[in-house]
């Protein structure tokens, strides 16, 4: 059987990310000749890639730069895997002790995807999300927690493509100032808060990051009614509990990071059992 001929312009395209991967931002001379192709034809590469959301053009150089939407292309595997092998029995152990559901979830593309929750097992779970569920950046407590404790190239990254998305719950990017009024309120106060209107009581939820250096590994999320408990009594009641949920998920995955593979493959086991 005759082999399936591969799509030249993918692998090109593929080449022009990997020439971009290892710079800081290039131009279309310079991706031109490491990918050896005639400048016209890198140029309607790189606009496709810009027009897909993976590179932008900066205005400031003339140079082609990755954007965010790249680190999401590994999401599906990278956040998966420790999510399930490190966080799963700490998010478990919350939901039993506050009843409401808890959920993990870290960034992919451009919202927040939930990678493991209680809901589940919680009977106070109105509106099931389980693994899989999207939410926006801006719209959801982990996004804005996620945005918040980002490096600023990171943020402003993201920021960037919210902004010139045609999505609405995207639009409030658009009012930067706005946006980065939020978000500094919310980094210096250590979590974030949203409300999702309901037709008997409005959901709730508060999230906190889990951090590794400087980097947002995920948000751990707890959704509640407001009726119920109010966000002030919440705060006072699940934040503590939320943040050394948080900082257990940090060192265990600390820990395995700065162990040899053998020994980090049981740690792994010694998570899972807990």
């Amino acid at each position: 059987m005759e082999s399936t001929r591969p799509i030249r312009a993918l692998i090109r395209g593929l080449d022009a990310l990997t020439v971009l991967n290892l710079r800081n931002g290039a131009t279309v001379s310079e991706v031109a000749q490491e990918i050896r192709l005639p400048r016209t034809t890198t140029y309607r590469i790189l606009e496709t890639l810009s027009h897909a959301g993976f590179v932008y053009r900066d205005a400031n150089d003339d140079r082609y730069r990755l954007t965010i939407m790249v680190r999401g292309l590994s999401d599906g595997y990278d956040d998966e895997a420790w999510v399930t092998q490190i966080a799963r029995p700490y998010i478990h152990e919350l939901g039993k002790d506050i009843i409401w559901p808890v959920a993990v979830a870290s960034l992919s593309g451009t919202s927040m995807m939930v990678r493991e929750s209680t809901d589940h097992r919680s009977p106070l779970a109105v509106e099931r999300c389980p693994a899989g569920f999207r939410v926006p950046l801006l719209a959801s407590s982990s996004g804005r927690v996620y945005l918040a404790f980002s490096t600023p190239t990171h943020r402003d990254s993201l920021l960037d493509i919210l902004a010139r998305s045609n999505r609405e719950e995207d639009a409030p990017a658009r009012n930067r100032p706005e946006i980065m009024k939020m978000l500094n309120d919310t980094r210096m106060q250590g979590y974030a808060s949203a409300v999702r209107p309901r037709r008997v009581s409005d959901e709730i939820s508060i999230a906190v990051p889990i951090m590794a250096d400087d980097r947002v590994l995920a948000a751990v999320t707890i959704r509640f009614s407001g009726t119920a408990v109010p966000l002030k009594l919440a705060v006072e009641r699940f934040l503590p509990k939320l943040r050394d949920t948080a900082q257990k998920i940090r060192e265990t995955f600390i820990e395995q990071q700065s162990e040899p593979p053998h020994h980090g493959v049981q740690a792994q086991r010694r998570t899972a059992m807990r």
